[in-house]
């Protein structure tokens, strides 16, 4: 049996428990997990907000930890080597999508690292709040040396799904960016696009988080509470990256965006008022991101690598899960914590 933290039904507080994991088949990879970040979506999740939950359920999609054990098959992977396992573990492999390296689009749907059914077999699958996994090897990314791995963690959710619509929108030196959040995704965000040579705007209800948008290389920053905003950077950007859960204003976002400008939607509020005119009168777009395919997870991960880009994070105990839940639904935390697995009795 696997040691783990599990919430044994819907709004529960998590709590010790064990699981079993398989035994590796010739393809798969067994993971000793050394460190777990924590994302909001599993608060949503063992909260059973979201519907369809299985418990007891095991959360926990950002994965980093050492190669304990390989199948026979296994050519990608070795034991000792530092590896990552993201939101999703399997996939059909055999759509449009999956062929052009975009799983998480998976025509039949992929196959979450938890809350989800092995395919084939319906058993339950459990995440990252545990000591070991098991996972095919086209389903595990390889950490390269240089990253931080405890703050690379976070990369597997957080950073590749600002990083797909970054580089999805092309964006390029010179380009005009803006972040609207900066929380766990909104710095990745900040940071990433100033690496790729954007000049980038953090927009925030909060006057507060100044200071720390500029600190992650920023150039402006500019709060949206009063609506001045709106107006001082009418047409300034050529993407937007809206990181933003709460429902605000889709419409003001539009006005903010140059001619042939995109509003990416990466949170998910509840429903807003959408208004035609300021998407036909500047020929702009509004668009959806989901996380990203395994292929440009590990490009986001050697990106990351070269220019020196981890998440900002706070390590803690793994039986402090419960309070560091609630820190997070009052927006207390820079900007990810990250579960140490060491602290789980193994």
């Amino acid at each position: 049996m696997v040691p783990a933290y599990a919430a044994p039904a819907a709004g529960a507080p998590l709590a010790p428990f064990a699981i079993e994991r398989r035994a590796p088949g010739p393809r798969d990879v067994q993971i000793d997990i050394l460190y777990c970040g924590v994302c909001h979506t599993d608060i949503h999740q063992v909260r059973g907000e979201w519907g369809g939950g299985i418990f007891p359920m095991v959360p926990g999609h950002e994965i980093v930890g050492r190669v304990s054990a390989v199948g026979a098959q296994v050519g990608r992977h070795r034991v000792g080597d530092a590896v990552g396992v993201g939101c999703f573990i399997d996939s059909c492999r055999a759509c449009p999508e999956c062929r052009a390296g975009l799983e998480q689009y998976c025509d039949e749907g992929m196959t979450a690292t938890y809350n989800s059914r092995a395919r084939g077999t319906g058993e339950p699958n459990h995440g990252g709040y545990s000591t070991r996994i098991v996972v095919d090897q086209d389903y595990v990314l390889r950490i390269p040396e240089g990253l931080p791995l405890d703050r690379a963690a976070p990369l597997l959710c957080a950073g590749v799904t600002v990083w797909s619509p970054l580089r999805h929108f092309g964006v390029v030196a010179g380009h005009r960016v803006a972040v609207m959040g900066l929380g766990g995704l909104g710095h990745m965000a900040v940071k990433l696009a100033v690496a790729m040579g954007a000049e980038v705007t953090v927009l925030s209800t909060s006057e507060s988080k100044c200071a720390d948008a500029l600190a992650l290389g920023a150039q402006d920053f500019a709060t949206t509470g009063d609506g001045r905003a709106f107006k001082s950077h009418a047409r300034q950007f050529d993407l937007i990256i809206d990181t933003v859960s709460a429902p605000h204003d889709y419409n003001a976002c539009l006005g903010l965006l140059r001619v042939d400008g995109t509003l990416v939607l990466l949170g998910l509020p509840e429903p807003a008022p959408l208004s035609a005119f300021p998407l036909v009168s500047q020929r702009r777009r509004i668009a959806g991101s989901m996380i990203g395919g395994i292929a440009e997870t590990q490009q986001m991960l050697e990106f990351c690598a070269a220019h020196g880009i981890a998440a900002d994070i706070e390590l803690i105990a793994v039986d402090r899960i419960n309070e560091a839940y609630e820190r997070m639904l009052r927006g207390d935390v820079r900007y990810r914590f990250v579960l140490d697995i060491a602290t789980l009795a193994r």
